[in-house]
């Protein structure tokens, strides 16, 4: 069972490899003039690229090639859209992009902004991103009862942002109340865009101040379906193991709200009982 999930893995990597400059090609070959996010005063949003404008109105098109004249007095905020517009859809940017399920990408939060996320519905996390480059999170677990909590602490540095690679440099401390914290040091690489990426991480884990010389690998993957769906899998293969960690899910979301949904796989021997453990995942995207 273990060789064939193995198989696909395999083929979802080389397809989201080939995939992503694909992706980029449509998106960035489609491209319309650059559009705008205005909101009204009563809260809803148009997208559109601005044509006219005076002291008293804007004239707008939008992406279904409709114009509309708005009064000043009703536009509450506008900014450039973040998104991108392919064969005359606008394809807004994933809220999560720093992150797969568990792991991060090598991406950075880009300063003044921030997600809170909770996984498992125990787990919470709290990110801000920091000049474009350092990204810092925390968090602590929620177990219903429990006396004492996990506390994680999770920076992240992306020194390297070349057009469509990044590079970064992590942590990942966790504080277990009782016992000598456990964490891991890694460093990662994306490939693509957050339309279609590969990324991978290579990771060290330590327990006690003694750093393991192993290596863990984790591979990673996301390709956008539509607007607002995207694959996802992330993939570890603990050293000195026979125990893998194979998973794959989907991702929705809209402007600023993403959730997960995907099954992880333990490809170990002796396993029993339901192949799959379940993964959920939210995240809420706040500032820039």
């Amino acid at each position: 069972m273990s060789s064939t999930f193995g198989i696909r893995l395999s083929g979802l990597i080389a397809l989201l490899a080939l995939a992503s400059p694909l992706a980029l090609a449509q998106t960035d070959s489609t491209s319309l003039k650059p559009m705008q996010e205005i909101t009204l005063q009563d809260g809803s949003e148009v997208i559109g690229a601005i044509v006219a404008e005076d002291e008293a109105t804007m004239t707008i098109i939008t992406l279904s090639n409709i114009q509309m004249v708005i009064p000043r007095e009703q536009i509450k905020g506008m900014r450039p859209a973040t998104g991108q517009v392919v064969r005359g859809r606008y394809y807004p940017p994933d809220p999560n992009a720093t992150r797969l399920l568990l792991a991060p990408t090598a991406r950075a939060i880009r300063a003044g902004g921030g997600y809170f996320a909770v996984s498992e519905l125990f787990f919470p996390m709290f990110a801000v991103g920091i000049a474009d480059v350092v990204s810092l999170a925390a968090g602590m677990s929620l177990f219903p009862g429990a006396s004492q909590q996990i506390f994680y602490f999770a920076p992240k540095v992306t020194p390297v942002h070349y057009k469509n690679l990044d590079l970064a440099v992590g942590l990942l401390h966790i504080g277990i109340p009782g016992a000598e914290p456990i964490g891991i040091l890694y460093t990662l690489g994306t490939y693509g865009k957050p339309e279609a990426a590969v990324t991978l991480g290579l990771g060290w884990g330590y327990a006690q101040g003694d750093l393991n010389s192993a290596t863990i690998l984790m591979i990673g993957g996301e390709l956008r379906l539509s607007p607002h769906i995207k694959l996802i899998t992330e993939n570890w293969f603990p050293p000195g193991s026979d125990v893998r960690f194979f998973s794959g899910g989907v991702r929705f979301f809209g402007q600023r709200l993403a959730a997960d949904f995907s099954f992880i796989r333990p490809v170990v021997q002796d396993w029993e009982g339901f192949p799959f453990i379940p993964w959920i995942g939210f995240a809420y995207k706040f500032g820039n």
